[in-house]
């Protein structure tokens, strides 16, 4: 079975959209109203990390392959031997996000960075083929 390779990298187009967009979205009451610039700077304020991570394209991904999944995002990383796991846990949340957590034989859980997990049905596709098994749990409170 081929490995999966899955890379998220900050500087791109949808990236640099939202920057745009919301710079634009403050610009318009700016000029248009005469808004007092504290208040515009203090509006801008949400999309400065934005702008560092577009600045320093930083990335986000995982490595799967026959016996290892490894992931990084930023300056973090880890990785488990797939041997380890004893199952993963696909939890759908109210904003349709889909978090994953690995459970691993000794009974600790390993919550996966959102940026670093792929597209969530290929993976769960992937991690099967692999004779993983897959839970799927949808809109839990907890």
């Amino acid at each position: 079975m081929a490995p999966l390779r899955f890379i998220r990298r900050n500087r791109s187009p949808r990236s640099l959209t939202i920057v745009i967009l919301w710079l634009a979205g403050l610009a318009a009451p700016g000029l248009a109203f005469g808004a007092a610039w504290w208040l515009l700077v203090l509006l801008a304020l949400p999309v400065v990390p934005l702008v560092w991570d577009i600045w320093t394209d930083s990335a986000a991904g995982m490595d799967l392959d026959e016996t290892r999944l490894h992931w990084f995002t930023g300056r973090r990383e880890g990785a488990v031997d797939l041997a380890e796991i004893e199952r993963l846990r696909f939890d759908t949340r109210w904003d349709f996000s889909v978090r994953v957590t690995l459970i691993l034989r000794d009974g600790k859980r390993v919550r996966l960075p959102q940026e670093a997990t792929p597209p969530h049905r290929a993976f769960e596709s992937e991690l099967e083929a692999r004779g993983l098994k897959v839970e799927r749990h949808h809109f839990a409170t907890f």
